[in-house]
């Protein structure tokens, strides 16, 4: 299943904000005194994003997702693959354009009680970054300020308080505020609403499709959960083991998975109404060891379809009734569960 894609789904490079191609992420790690081994946490993924749309990230804890986000966030440095933003290579820029570039992709991370700092009050949170990639002069990062704070639906006057002072859901949007006041071109969401009530987890996310409204912003919106990415995604990438298992329009693959992985993930959401519940496919075992994957498909020890092709054969991703999916028996396990 980590598959070299033959020709990734992606939108034309005209409208590509950003393209991966191929990214692969290699950590070393110690076995014992004197041995050692690779986690593959990353293996050929290649996607495009288009300008002003939402790509979901979607996958099980250690799927490689929080990996993928370092690597768009430049954060990390891919084992191999390219990075293209904006048209321009990330492998090929020097320190100083890669600094330019980071002003570009923000990212807001999952807990906002701990991704600000106690010790800034809102205002030092969000003049910083102005401080720093900007010329504007203190007023006019005070007036920038206060209108990201008004956006965001809070209060200039709050500026001057500290985090603490905040509920969650207003931190979130503190957090969001201080990703979006560069105005960038894209935004990394890495499970930005699952520390937050359920109450408030529809605000957060319609305050995002507002944004991306307003400003035309490209997200990458990495979630567990698929209720969430219904309500959000243009498209929907679906990882597994490090490796793409499913890519393609929301419509598309919410419709109709073609992957046994994603039907199972469907078949897991609950659903008010009987007529859009699924049949049930629970999955036995869990996630193959990084340190000693599979022959194969690395899913296929999981697969209630499985075939002996599966056991042996690693599948490449490719394109079926309108999606990217990499798996033997796409086309049977869609029509036979549809």
């Amino acid at each position: 299943m980590n598959a070299v894609p033959e020709a990734p789904r992606a939108p034309e490079r005209g409208d590509a904000v950003l393209v991966a191609e191929g990214l692969t992420k290699h950590y070393p790690v110690r076995r014992g005194l004197f041995g050692h081994a690779t986690v593959k946490a990353l293996n050929n993924v290649s996607f495009a994003l288009s300008r002003g749309k939402t790509l979901a990230v979607v996958g099980e804890s250690g799927c490689g997702k929080s990996t993928l986000a370092r690597q768009l966030t430049m954060i990390e440095t891919p084992t191999s693959g390219r990075l293209v933003i904006e048209g321009e290579d990330v492998a090929g820029a020097s320190r100083e354009r890669i600094a330019q570039l980071r002003r570009h992709v923000q990212m807001v991370f999952q807990n906002p009680f701990a991704s600000l700092n106690p010790r800034k009050t809102v205002e030092q949170t969000l003049g910083e970054p102005l401080a720093i990639n900007s010329a504007l002069s203190a007023s006019e990062r005070a007036g920038r300020i206060a209108h990201m704070m008004r956006t965001v639906g809070l209060r200039p006057e709050h500026a001057k308080r500290y985090p603490h002072m905040f509920s969650g859901g207003q931190r979130q949007r503190i957090a969001i505020a201080r990703a979006m006041i560069l105005d960038p071109r894209i935004l990394v969401a890495d499970e930005p609403v699952s520390a937050l009530d359920v109450s408030i987890q529809a605000q957060i996310l319609n305050l995002f499709m507002d944004l991306q409204e307003q400003f035309k912003t490209s997200y990458v919106f990495i979630s567990h959960n698929l209720a969430v990415v219904e309500h959000i995604a243009d498209d929907v990438m679906v990882m597994y083991f490090g490796g793409i298992a499913e890519l393609g329009p929301k419509q598309t693959i919410f419709a109709n998975p073609r992957h046994p992985y994603t039907r199972s993930l469907m078949s897991a959401t609950p659903a008010i109404f009987e007529s859009d519940r699924r049949i049930q496919i629970k999955l036995q075992g869990e996630l193959p060891s990084p340190l000693n994957p599979p022959s194969g498909c690395t899913f296929h020890q999981r697969c209630p379809y499985a075939i002996e092709q599966c056991r042996i054969e690693e599948p490449r991703l490719r394109e079926v009734d309108g999606r990217l999916v990499a798996c033997h028996r796409a086309e049977e396990v869609g029509d036979a569960d549809a």
